[in-house]
């Protein structure tokens, strides 16, 4: 048994589960010992839950950590002794860190075992994934490994839970120095997140993702990771929007010129020293083809570093050309790793460890994002509605949930309650929005709204001419109206915690006289819709955001200030 203190802020359960006492005056000490290797999965006011995984060790023990020191960090701060299983457990899992390499090889590379770890090279080498992607032997502690093969054998072998540690580095890209404006005031932790992925150019820097919320500026730390790299970058991102706004911030707080940078699009295939694509246009093909005819882009320059923006969202075939281009640096930027489909350890794998990451309410309680209330407001189904979804099937009932009427009246009442404050409407089916916006008389922007007519919108809502704007899914990312502090989301995509995370992030940026966002969520009653909902919540929850819950009764007309007093 370890030593322990009764005094101490942790309790260590067997099951790698840790639990956090927030108010404990050695609580912020442990807090920053075990973050490196050990994940937040819930943060409400006074009990934070953490667990280890074997994702989440090798994470820290590829930023040099090492099972030992996890080890310490766990017994320095036990309320009680750390059971037996869960210190074996680190130190053999965070020991699997290192002992496969990826090197150079001549004009290949070689996957090569630690000293004494011949039977662990055999034993991986065997694996029916693994065998197609190997070469010949190159001794007893070596094999060849094809070039072509880097990104898939390292994905394999996460499978099988060996993760590589690829020191083979990287290709040089043609030499483009970026410096940054003198105006732009970098903050610590933006600074702290370049340089930890960069890690002073080092062969173990220059490959993974950073982790911080929507508001925080993730586009400034990427721009200081291309100074530092100081060579052609592509930057790959989630819609035209985002593009535009990548766009902006580089002109106004890098060195580049307009020469520099270039949008690869429709119609647009100019490239320069900045290149900017979404990945829906690296994605498209003809209907009856199957190539992808512009993911191209990936080879046609040599890029020094490749910028993946909203990183948790890469579709699977720019994961596949990804595997193709492991000597490019690449960066990923992302407010929550969270991947509906589970393929966070396809992001460890092809794009890199997880280098830099900050609790939202740390940087919530620095004042670098707004503050953020969030109600879940329960309607019920109009009572001929009822019959109709008793007698559907499953995906059916969640839509006649998603698209209740009532709804329709609850959001007029919420913005007769911020009548004034810049407000945003968001759902899922455009139907739905369409009578929305009907009834607010406000603007909808959807997938079909032409680029151009969008950003009149947004700007007219950043200037105060417009205070509600409707929006659909095209809603979710990358949308910087830093002046929105009102969202009403009216239906979701199931239960997926990115979008609700995602959604509420359009709130955060700072508002200028410190005001509170609020976020309404509305669900209906008793349905398939509030199940989802519970789901939905889970990331903020564990981020710390509490919902109260409220009955739309209290959203009559006649009650909008008991409703407000109660929110509040």
């Amino acid at each position: 048994m370890s030593g322990f203190d009764p005094l101490n802020p942790l309790i260590v359960q067997a099951d790698r589960s840790i639990y956090l006492e927030v108010h404990n005056e050695r609580a912020e000490a442990a807090r920053a010992a075990i973050a490196p290797f050990a994940e937040l999965e819930k943060s409400p006011e006074h009990l934070h839950t953490y667990r280890i995984t074997p994702l989440s060790l090798w994470n820290a023990a590829s930023a040099g950590i090492t099972p030992e020191m996890m080890v310490g960090a766990l017994e320095t701060y036990a309320k009680f002794p750390v059971p037996p299983n869960v210190a074996t457990d680190v130190r053999e899992l965070a020991a699997r860190w290192g002992r496969l390499q990826l090197i150079e090889a001549g004009n290949a590379l070689a996957l090569q075992a630690a000293e004494g770890d011949a039977a662990l090279l055999l034993e991986v080498t065997r694996h029916r994934k693994v065998v197609p992607l190997l070469g010949i032997r190159l001794g007893e502690r070596a094999v060849e490994v094809p070039l072509a093969h880097r990104g898939l054998l390292k994905q394999a072998l996460l499978e099988v839970g060996w993760p590589v540690e690829d020191l083979a580095g990287y290709s040089d890209g043609l030499e483009f120095p970026i410096g940054l404006s003198q105006a732009l005031a970098v903050r610590d932790y933006q600074e702290e997140a370049a340089r930890a992925f960069y890690q002073s150019g080092s062969r173990q820097g220059g490959s993974g993702v950073v982790v911080l919320p929507p508001g925080a500026g993730k586009t400034v730390v990427g721009m200081v990771a291309m100074s530092l790299v100081g060579q052609r970058t592509l930057v790959l991102t989630t819609n035209r929007t985002s593009v535009n706004q990548w766009r902006r911030e580089l002109l106004d707080k890098t060195s580049l010129s307009p020469d520099d940078v270039a949008e690869y699009g429709p119609g647009k295939h100019r490239l320069a020293p900045v290149t900017l694509a979404t990945y829906q246009m690296l994605t498209a093909r003809s209907k009856n083809s199957a190539e992808y005819p512009h993911m191209e882009l990936f080879r046609a320059q040599d890029w020094g570093l490749i910028v993946y923006d909203e990183v948790h969202l890469l579709p699977a075939p720019i994961f596949r050309l990804t595997a193709e281009v492991q000597a490019r640096r690449r960066l990923g930027l992302t407010a929550t790793l969270i991947r509906e489909d589970g393929r966070e350890g396809d992001v460890f794998s092809l794009i890199g460890p997880k280098r830099y990451d900050l609790p939202w309410k740390d940087l919530e309680g620095r004042g670098w994002i707004a503050t953020a209330e969030c109600c879940e407001v329960r309607v019920r189904l109009p009572e001929h509605e009822r019959l109709a979804y008793a007698l559907a099937e499953e995906r059916e009932k969640f839509r006649l949930a998603a698209e209740n009427p009532r709804k329709r009246d609850l959001t007029r009442a919420i913005l007769a309650l911020h009548a004034g404050q810049p407000t945003l409407v968001i759902g899922q089916y455009l139907g739905q929005l369409e009578l929305i916006a009907q009834d607010l008389e406000a603007p909808l922007i959807t997938g079909q709204t032409p680029q151009r007519e969008r950003e009149r919108m947004f700007d007219a809502f950043r200037e105060g001419r417009l205070s509600t704007l409707v929006l659909s899914k095209v809603g979710n990312f990358a949308l910087d109206l830093p002046e929105a502090q009102v969202m009403v989301q009216v239906s979701g995509t199931f239960g997926s915690r990115q979008e609700e995370a995602q959604r509420l992030g359009r709130l955060l940026r700072p508002k200028r006289h410190g005001e509170s966002a609020q976020f309404y969520s509305l669900v209906t009653r008793e349905t398939r819709e509030e199940d989802f909902a519970h789901h939905r919540q889970l990331f903020l929850a564990e981020q710390g955001y509490a919902y109260h819950v409220s009955d739309e009764a209290e959203w009559d007309a006649s009650s909008t200030g008991a409703a407000a007093r109660e929110l509040n």
